[in-house]
């Protein structure tokens, strides 16, 4: 029988926390998304500023989020925080758009990424014609595909067999992932750092360059940007980068298995935001000073770490990233899914999702909706379309985000009762300037880029009805 009466145990300290955050934060976006970042921007100083910049954003909200996890220590997270601030209907529209895509979606790109990176090894991972093995017209699958289903399976079921399971090998591979980037970035600045390149990136200072296509139909001539179409490029380029921040706030939906979660879930998130931050910002720089700015941008399929390992280590440096990403992303999706089922379990305690998802099994854990995230995410590998998706859906994590930090000042008004052992660092002024900076990028969003909010929207909104369905199947059972 589920052992309901223990509830969860409290096996996660400080450390499991910090791993938590910075593991669920890098997955493969550090490796890639600086081409497209260059591309949008054009200078090694817009391409320093946006990372700083997005790391600005992420430490200010996941300060912001330490006063609401001393304030609500338990179990869902942003999801309790929005539903303690605003009301069950804000709650679950969130807690729908992350199980429809947000966190399902992110574990199975992440997934996918594991399996493409593993074509460096095994060509039949390669996701070229010749390695489909069912073609039903719109859908192709590829072994790629099968194999991240069976990465998530196998996850899933590690984390169904209790925290400290899950907790072993997040901590695992999240040391050997910050080792290695660390190392990889020390080895670029002693092995591979070329004056003339560093110099000439940094000649183009904060000029603003789009990239412009030519004849042949290829991308590879910068231009001036000016005006207000520079605000649409800085919002561009920023999907990128928030991208690969996102999932910071995944250790607060593990509140009620954190020792002493008032104090150590607003540390775990300073701590593992800034570890990541100074990461993604060195590695940029390394890679400013070993590739020319036209090869940061026009990197092959992105790679970017890639063609930076190769000036730092030869033939080799292929192998090495490809690794590093797989060591990555394995020790990304087991945090992910790991955190994301609990956000699940707490909606079905509210009655908001299936009564059966919020149970746990004998070792204290909510299994039924860890395989449930795990069916999802896994139909998501197949469909392909998990990539636009997550397009789709940073404008809404950005909206979404902009909420939660408002709830800081809503709850400080209506709530003033709660216990506050630990309290938002700069409030008022740092929580206000996130909400104006995301505000603005998300209007910049609107105006320029509506194919990532319109559909993303369109999610969000698609939860409505199914709200009401919630609560009218919650009333009759109840009655």
């Amino acid at each position: 029988m589920p052992n309901e009466t223990q509830g969860f145990k409290q096996s996660l300290g400080l450390l499991d926390g910090t791993m938590l955050v910075a593991g669920s934060m890098i997955g493969s976006g550090i490796f890639i998304v600086s081409s497209d970042i260059v591309r949008n921007v054009g200078s090694a100083g817009w391409l320093i500023a946006i990372w700083l910049l997005t790391g600005f954003l992420t430490l200010t909200a996941a300060l912001a989020y330490g006063e609401l996890s001393a304030m609500f220590p338990k179990a869902g997270g942003q999801y309790t925080y929005l539903r303690e601030a605003y009301g069950k209907m804000p709650a679950f529209l969130y807690g729908w758009s992350f199980f429809a895509v947000i966190q399902t979606g992110t574990i199975a790109a992440v997934g996918v990424a594991f399996s493409k990176f593993g074509g460096y090894f095994f060509k039949s991972l390669e996701m070229k014609p010749e390695n489909v093995i069912a073609d039903l017209g719109l859908l192709k699958i590829y072994p790629a595909q099968l194999l991240s289903i069976l990465l998530i399976m196998f996850l899933t079921w590690i984390n169904t067999r209790g925290v400290k399971e899950g907790k072993i090998i997040q901590t695992t591979f999240t040391t050997a992932k910050l080792l290695s980037l660390f190392g990889l970035i020390a080895f670029g600045f002693i092995l591979a750092f070329d004056k003339n390149i560093w110099q000439a990136n940094w000649a183009t200072g904060m000029q603003m360059l789009v990239t412009t296509k030519g004849g042949d139909g290829t991308w590879s001539a910068f231009m001036p940007a000016h005006g207000i179409e520079m605000l649409g490029l800085v919002a561009a380029a920023m999907v990128g980068s928030v991208f690969s921040s996102d999932a910071w706030n995944n250790v607060t939906f593990i509140a009620g298995e954190i020792k002493n979660p008032a104090r150590n879930i607003g540390l775990s998130l300073f701590f593992g935001t800034l570890i990541v931050t100074v990461i993604y910002v060195t590695a940029n720089l390394m890679y400013l000073s070993v590739l020319p700015l036209n090869e940061i941008a026009f990197a092959p399929e992105d790679r970017v770490a890639v063609a930076a390992a190769q000036k730092i280590f030869g033939l080799a440096g292929t192998s090495i990233i490809a690794i590093m990403i797989m060591v990555s992303t394995f020790g990304c999706n087991n945090g992910l899914i790991l955190s994301g089922a609990r956000v699940y379990y707490t909606m079905a305690k509210d009655g908001l999702f299936f009564r059966s998802i919020g149970t746990l099994n004998k070792n204290s854990v909510p299994a039924k909706a860890l395989w449930i995230q795990c069916f999802w995410a896994s139909m998501l590998c197949l469909s392909g379309r998990y990539g636009d998706l997550l397009d789709y859906v940073v404008f809404v994590v950005l909206i979404f985000y902009i909420l939660t930090i408002m709830s800081v000042f809503r709850l400080r008004r209506t709530r003033p009762d709660i216990p506050r052992t630990y309290k938002a660092f700069g409030y008022p002024v740092l929580p206000a300037l996130y909400i104006v900076l995301a505000a603005t990028l998300c209007v910049a969003l609107l105006l320029f880029k509506p194919s990532y909010t319109w559909p993303g929207l369109g999610i969000v909104a698609a939860g409505i009805p199914l709200y009401f369905l919630a609560i009218k199947g919650n009333n009759e059972q109840t009655n």
